[in-house]
C-alpha cells in the first residue's frame, strides 16, 4: 500500500472535501473510523483498506497530520473545508516562523498574517520547517518572525497544531518581522 497517496487521500477527505466523501465532521474535525472506511473503500484503490492501514499512515508520517482516538480520526490541521473546525486555545512559544514567497512579504509586513484560503494561519515553531514550508511557493522564501506570547499576551488566540505547527486566526503586521 502507498502510504503516502492514502495519506494525501485522507487529508483530502478530512482537510478540505469531506462531503465528497460523505463525511460529516464534528465540530473538532472528527469522524468515526468506520464512516473514513467506508468512504475510501467506495474507490477501487482503497477497497481493501482497514484501521490498521490508518494507523500505520500516521505513524509512518513525518509530519503528524492526523489522530485516532477512540474511534475517532482527525486531520490535525491544513483545513480549508467551509466548516469551521474549533481548536483549543494554547499557549504559543516566545516566536514562531513563517516562510514565504518573496512577492508576499510587502503586504504581509504591511496587512499581517491572513489564513487566506485556510482556516487558520499556519506557523512553525522552527526556521527550518518554516522555510521549507515557504519553498512550495519560492525557491528562495523569506523568514518571517512572529513573536507569537507578545500577541497571545495582547488578546491574539494561538493553537497547536501539532509538535511542530501552530495556527492562529490572524497575525497583525506589529507582530512580524522579516528575519
Amino acid at each position: 500500500m502507498d502510504i503516502t497517496k492514502l495519506s494525501k487521500e485522507v487529508s483530502y477527505a478530512l482537510r478540505h472535501a469531506p462531503w465528497e466523501y460523505e463525511l460529516e465532521l464534528d465540530d473538532e474535525g472528527w469522524v468515526s473510523i468506520e464512516h473514513i472506511l467506508i468512504a475510501l473503500r467506495r474507490d477501487k484503490q482503497w477497497e481493501s483498506i482497514t484501521e490498521n492501514d490508518l494507523v500505520e499512515m500516521i505513524d509512518k508520517s513525518d509530519k503528524a497530520r492526523h489522530e485516532i482516538l477512540n474511534g475517532k480520526m482527525r486531520a490535525l490541521y491544513g483545513h480549508s473545508a467551509p466548516q469551521k473546525i474549533l481548536k483549543v486555545i494554547g499557549t504559543p512559544p516566545t516566536l514562531l516562523y513563517h516562510g514565504t514567497a518573496r512577492h508576499l512579504v510587502e503586504q504581509i509586513l504591511h496587512e499581517g498574517l491572513r489564513p487566506m484560503g485556510r482556516q487558520y494561519v499556519h506557523l512553525s515553531v522552527d526556521r527550518e520547517t518554516a522555510y521549507l514550508v515557504g519553498k512550495r511557493k519560492d525557491a528562495s522564501p523569506v523568514l518571517l518572525v512572529v513573536r507569537a506570547e507578545k500577541a497571545s499576551n495582547e488578546g491574539f488566540n494561538f493553537y497547536q497544531g501539532n509538535d511542530a505547527v501552530w495556527l492562529a486566526d490572524s497575525v497583525p503586521s506589529r507582530f512580524i518581522s522579516e528575519e
